[in-house]
């Protein structure tokens, strides 16, 4: 398995979770007072700590932590033969060293450098085009919560480096690997783009109402919301219909033809909010599923948690984290296919002497270090 230094900031920071979830050691290289990621709240516990942010403790399980400050001449020099040891690098490299003549010494390593990563959250996600599709019809655009677009910018990170490092293996050579993050979320709206270029159709903010099939979106039930999306296909609309038991849908047999709904969708939608509120979230779902229509409830972070079928397939599962006890935290998905372990995100510095060590620091220089701060 390969070492890989993780230097990236928080839209690239997934990519060296996925790389710990397959086993690879990935050291979480961080200035010694602690990075951004781990002042990104909430917190576990309600403590706010650089040590129990809930995305620090996300992204960085099943790394090592190494505290440096890379400002220094010293702390430079250290990273270097840390980084001789190393199969690839996350993110930017440490000013003042050069990519391409960093690359000429080490040519075997991987570098996986961002690009378009400066902008702040919202103009990368405004200028991909997402933002024009999220929000209510007619108001102001949203921005999806959670900062969800960095997991998919980090996604693609992972795998742009996970290529890099098989092409390593097979041929013992590195290469600089360049990912642009404006162009990792413009691929979320290829679909969009597609529909306009092949027939001019334009794809609009419609809210909680979706756009894929004539009838779909997310409703209102009398205890919580869920999602419907009722099949292209004569079949699926009359059995559709046999279940809503609506006299207006009924009465109109053009509705059987997907133009017609698709012209006429608002008006369906209208309906079937009201008849979704005589329903509970549970029985409607159920009930969608057993007639072969795409259903599912919309789940808040504390569904999750007690999601039997998360928890039987062992994605979330009990981890004492030091000073809160028990933890449920998810396991990962690569982590969980392999039945691999994922050990809690690090304490600040955790393996620093540990990884001095393996660099040939003896105890005298690993003191000197830490007394001078470098560490």
């Amino acid at each position: 398995m390969a070492r890989i230094l993780d230097l990236a900031p928080h839209p690239a920071i997934y990519a060296g979770r996925l790389l710990a979830e397959a086993g690879h050691d990935v050291i979480r290289v961080e200035h010694p007072a602690g990075d951004t990621i781990r002042r990104l709240a909430p917190y576990l516990g309600g403590k706010p700590d650089i040590e129990y942010g809930a995305y620090h403790q996300f992204f960085n399980a099943g790394k090592r932590s190494f505290a440096l400050d890379t400002s220094t001449s010293e702390g430079l020099n250290v990273f270097r033969r840390l980084a001789a040891t190393a199969d690839a690098i996350i993110g930017d490299l440490p000013s003042p060293l050069d990519p391409e003549a960093f690359h000429a010494e080490q040519p075997r390593l991987v570098l996986g450098l961002l690009r378009n990563d400066e902008s702040p959250e919202i103009c990368q996600y405004a200028r991909s085009g997402m933002l024009a599709l999220t929000g209510q019809p007619g108001r102001t655009p949203m921005l999806l919560g959670g900062h969800v677009i960095f997991a998919a910018t980090g996604l693609w990170v992972g795998v742009a480096v996970a290529s890099a490092l098989l092409v390593q293996d097979l041929t013992g050579a590195g290469q600089i690997v360049t990912i642009d993050l404006q162009q990792c979320l413009e691929v979320l709206n290829e679909q969009a783009i597609q529909a306009y270029a092949r027939d001019g159709r334009r794809t609009d903010r419609r809210g909680q109402r979706g756009a894929i099939t004539p009838v779909s979106g997310a409703f209102q039930s009398a205890d919580g919301w869920w999602m419907l999306s009722v099949p292209s296909g004569a079949e699926r609309w009359s059995r559709f219909l046999e279940w809503v038991q609506d006299p207006v849908l009924a009465a109109d047999p053009s509705l059987a033809e997907e133009e017609h709904r698709n012209a006429a969708k608002d008006m369906i939608l209208d309906r079937i909010e009201r008849w979704s509120l005589t329903l509970k979230k549970s029985e409607a779902v159920d009930t969608a599923q057993r007639q072969g229509i795409t259903s599912t409830p919309v789940s808040t972070p504390v569904d999750l948690v007690d999601d039997r079928q998360l928890v039987h397939r062992g994605f979330l599962r009990d981890e004492n984290v030091p000073g809160l006890g028990s933890v449920q935290v998810p396991a990962g998905a690569i982590a969980s296919l392999l039945g691999r372990p994922i050990a809690p995100a690090p304490a600040l510095g955790q393996h620093t002497a540990e990884l001095l060590a393996e660099l040939g620091y003896d105890e005298a220089d690993r003191t000197a270090l830490f007394e001078r701060a470098t560490i």
